[in-house]
Formats: C-alpha cells, structure tokens, sequence
C-alpha cells in the first residue's frame, strides 16, 4: 500500500516504514497528514479529488537535518564586482508509521 500525499507545496510518494526529507515543519511529533492526492492498494487505485477525505498517513518526525551547501556566486566581468553567497536548508526527516483508511 502506498500513497501520494502533499506536504507545504510539494508532493512525496510514501508507503509504510519510508524514511523522507522534507522542508522544515513546526509540528509536534507524532502527526497526521490529512492531504492525501492518490492511494493504491491490492491493485486498486482511488484518487482524490482533490484530495481523499476518508485516507490519513500518520507519520512521526525524527530529527532535523540540514542539506548540502549551495554557492551562489555573482560577478561582472571587467568591473571588480563580485559576490560570494552561501546557504544551506534545513529539512525535515520524517519517518511515515501507517496509511489509515477509514471505512
């Protein structure tokens, strides 16, 4: 059993035991995400319009984490102009418990 479900403005696959990165989240631990966009099943697919009332996935967050570091670097050529940036995001690593269907 697997299911898309959308997390902030972006959309994960997951299924049970998956372990995600996500952008960073102030919620508690554990957490139900209730925007769920498509379940398969035993072959079966529903999907939601747009999203499935009745289809929960409970996950629970492990740690934050933070990505690889991005250089911006900006320069003009011929004009001794240049800029050196550097950033690094923070994420989220979930860890996804259960799909609940209720029926």
């Amino acid at each position: 059993m697997w299911a898309i479900v959308e997390i902030g403005a972006k959309q994960y696959k997951v299924k049970k035991g998956d372990i995600l990165e996500i952008e960073k989240v102030k919620k508690e631990s554990p957490f139900v995400i209730d925007k769920v966009l498509l379940l398969a099943s035993d072959g079966k697919v529903l999907i939601g319009q747009p999203y499935l009332d009745k289809v929960k996935v409970k996950a629970e967050i492990l740690e934050e984490v933070k990505g690889k570091k991005i250089i911006i670097y900006k320069f003009k050529r011929r004009k001794k102009y240049r800029r050196k940036k550097g950033h690094r995001q923070i994420y989220t690593r979930l860890k996804i418990l259960d799909i609940l269907v209720e029926k």
